[in-house]
């Protein structure tokens, strides 16, 4: 049997063994030799757990053990990870992560020392949680200059919409639920401002363009300000509020846009129907056109799928690198600030005539709430929309 340890035995990491010894058959049907966990590392012990016998508290156990051929890192953060991994690579010794902080700073670097020690870098479970998104980007797209990625990386917040579009919640209700039901954390900070979904959209605009994109370059808003009437104004205008992560790749500069933001998404799109804790993601190739990948973006036993189906492409190629396209260079992005939207916008009444002379065409939608007018602008670029709405006092939602 191929051996493999796991670094970190939390959520994914317990999942990546359950997997393993709950489709060892499933897994041998394609890989003979099957798989085994030979090492646990982590920090706490598992006295009660089928695998106590097997945690460690020194990486070096595990490093230096010639039969070890895959890692599974599944701790979370930069440090001690990326330490810890950058080892492993340099020994030759393949890892696979869920890890998408670590992915998102520091994976050009491991990506570049994989390459050199003719091992390989993957990390599936970083993005989609159960779904296959990377592993297509890399193969199926290999002819394709993917020119957009639009999706619902972050099955939290699409829960939170979906419980307000649904049961008529407000947000603070609605989070209340998403905690109570296990969907989302205690502080649940890093899902309703957007960083986890604007990390799995950095990832995958590094991809698709083969060079680095940090999350902290790419415009970041979440949902805390939507409220039910924004939801109301989104149904007469037959769309929903969706946290989309977009990412447009322009093939004529070989730059790149990419934002984090509520849309409104209208009814017929692919991402309308997305609801409850699912993930969708649409990616858009220049010959193939739209295709869209949808399922279950986050839990244990779907994320550790994904990583265990990563283990056994290492293991199928071990003694060579999977090239996944990921250098250390820095990608050149779009300034935002020039790109342009229609914007859903709510304003006090007393402001319509004001409206109406700073945006050219505006449509008015109809409001319940006689203390307020709406309408949805022309396209208009960031920059135009930013100043003209702060001397309106405007709260906006894009249009998709």
């Amino acid at each position: 049997m191929v051996q493999i340890a796991i670094l970190g035995f939390g959520t994914v990491g317990s999942g990546i063994a359950e997997v393993i010894d709950g489709n060892q058959e499933e897994i041998r049907r394609d890989f003979p030799e099957g798989l085994n966990v030979k090492y646990i590392l982590d920090l706490r012990d598992f006295p009660d757990s089928p695998y106590a016998d097997r945690v460690v508290h020194d990486i070096d156990i595990i490093l230096n053990d010639p039969e070890i051929r895959v890692i599974c890192e599944t701790m979370g953060g930069k440090n001690p990870a990326f330490d810890f991994s950058r080892r492993a690579l340099e020994r030759g010794i393949s890892v696979c992560t869920s890890n998408k902080e670590l992915v998102d700073a520091l994976g050009g670097k491991l990506a570049v020392v994989a390459k050199e020690h003719n091992c390989s870098y993957l990390f599936e479970a970083s993005v989609g949680g159960g779904i296959p998104i990377l592993r297509p980007l890399r193969t199926s797209f290999s002819q394709e200059f993917v020119t957009d990625i639009l999706g619902i990386l972050n099955g939290t917040t699409n829960y939170i919409l979906t419980k307000m579009e649904e049961e008529g919640l407000e947000f603070s209700e609605a989070l209340k639920q998403a905690q109570d039901n296990g969907y989302a954390e205690k502080n649940p900070e890093a899902d309703i401002e957007g960083y986890d979904p604007c990390r799995k959209i950095a990832i995958l605009a590094s991809l698709v363009t083969g060079k680095n994109v940090k999350y902290q370059q790419v415009p970041c808003e979440g949902i805390s300000a939507i409220d039910k009437a924004d939801l109301a104004y989104a149904r007469r205008l037959n769309r929903a509020v969706k946290l989309l992560g977009v990412c447009h790749h322009d093939r004529s500069t070989g730059k790149i846009f990419v934002r984090t933001a509520p849309y409104m998404v209208p009814q017929g799109h692919p991402l309308h129907a997305v609801n409850d804790v699912f993930n969708g993601i649409l990616v858009r190739g220049n010959m193939v056109g739209d295709l869209m990948f949808y399922g279950s973006g986050a839990g244990k036993l779907p994320t550790a799928s994904a990583v265990v189906s990563d283990v056994i492409e290492c293991v199928q190629n071990q003694g060579r690198n999977i090239d996944i396209g990921l250098n250390n260079t820095e990608a050149e992005l779009i300034d935002p600030m020039t790109t342009k939207s229609r914007f859903f916008v709510r304003v006090s009444a007393d402001k319509a005539a004001e409206a109406a002379a700073l945006f050219d065409g505006i449509e008015a939608v109809s409001s319940e709430d006689p203390a307020e007018y709406a309408f949805v602008t022309g396209v208009v670029t960031e920059a135009e929309f930013a100043e003209k709405s702060q001397k309106l006092g405007a709260k906006s939602i894009r249009l998709l």
